[in-house]
């Protein structure tokens, strides 16, 4: 099971997204759909019951989960999506379905780094970067630290590397600067990209994009919490924010379970219990499942 999962936000627009993302990758598939509770619920997600809450869907063998959250937050460059494709055929194909609706941000053509290559953010607003490469398809997280947080790309991800195991950097190429120039490097085996992108973007992380970690114990659930929170203020039902700006939700299987539970009623206790939590509580769940 992938480890961490990126997680995307948008407004009321998943289902329609993902209905586009599988129709742009050849071997794009949606997995399941989850909706939130029908019985009447408070709080921010009054007015949802019965709604579609979350779609999962595959690109290319990575898993992704879209959420619709509201209208609160927007996606930015910062956090982007690099596809390294196999042909300039099937690098076209993808452009050209990708780029409808949306903006270029780096026209796709020959750079001194890609025979072929371009930058995009499609018409909801999430961030593409198109790559040609040698080997089949994959789709790897790009995360660029601009601003107030340029210059900390090697020491996030030396953080990262840290809490993951099975995790290890493949390359750093610094700049003039000092500062990463590109890197990659793996959490629990997964791909991650990263890169110091300068101090004159106007954009930064937003909880429009988090990653999504899969946990199995409330030890596991703790152990992330403890290490990423950085920002109380932005904590709240699992999500935290770290000192970078990067958004992350630390989550026990165990609450995916029991929001899945096919008695509406408990379903809903659980919800409601789960938001009023900040770090997520195992026996809290469990005691609102059982009434």
């Amino acid at each position: 099971m992938q480890k961490i999962t990126p997680y995307l936000w948008f407004d009321n627009q998943a289902e329609e997204a993902v209905n586009f993302y599988t129709s742009c990758f050849q071997h794009g598939t949606i997995n399941n759909t989850s909706r939130y509770p029908d019985e009447p619920m408070a709080g921010p997600t009054a007015g949802m019951e019965g709604k579609v809450l979350t779609v999962a869907f595959d690109l290319a063998g990575l898993s992704f989960v879209a959420l619709n959250g509201g209208p609160h937050y927007k996606f930015t460059p910062a956090i982007s999506f690099f596809v390294n494709c196999e042909s300039k055929e099937e690098l076209n194909s993808l452009w050209e379905k990708l780029i409808d609706g949306g903006t270029a941000l780096m026209p796709l053509q020959t750079y001194p780094f890609s025979e072929l290559y371009g930058w995009l953010h499609d018409k909801y607003g999430v961030c593409w970067q198109l790559n040609l490469s040698e080997g089949p398809q994959n789709i790897v997280p790009f995360l660029m630290f601009v601003g107030g947080q340029n210059g900390h790309a090697e020491e996030a991800m030396k953080l990262y590397i840290s809490l993951f195991e099975n995790s290890s950097v493949d390359f750093v190429a610094p700049n003039e600067a000092g500062n990463v120039q590109q890197a990659a490097f793996r959490l629990d085996g997964q791909d991650f990209m990263t890169i110091d992108g300068g101090t004159d973007h106007n954009f930064t992380f937003t909880e429009a994009i988090s990653f999504y970690v899969n946990c199995d114990s409330q030890a596991e659930v703790d152990h992330y919490w403890h290490a990423l929170s950085a920002v109380p203020e932005s904590e709240q039902c699992g999500w935290l924010k770290d000192k970078f700006g990067v958004s992350w939700q630390i989550i026990p299987d165990t609450l995916i379970k029991l929001m899945g539970d096919p008695d509406p009623e408990k379903s809903r206790r659980v919800m409601e219990a789960m938001l009023q939590m900040k770090k997520i509580d195992i026996a809290g769940l469990d005691a609102a499942y059982d009434g």
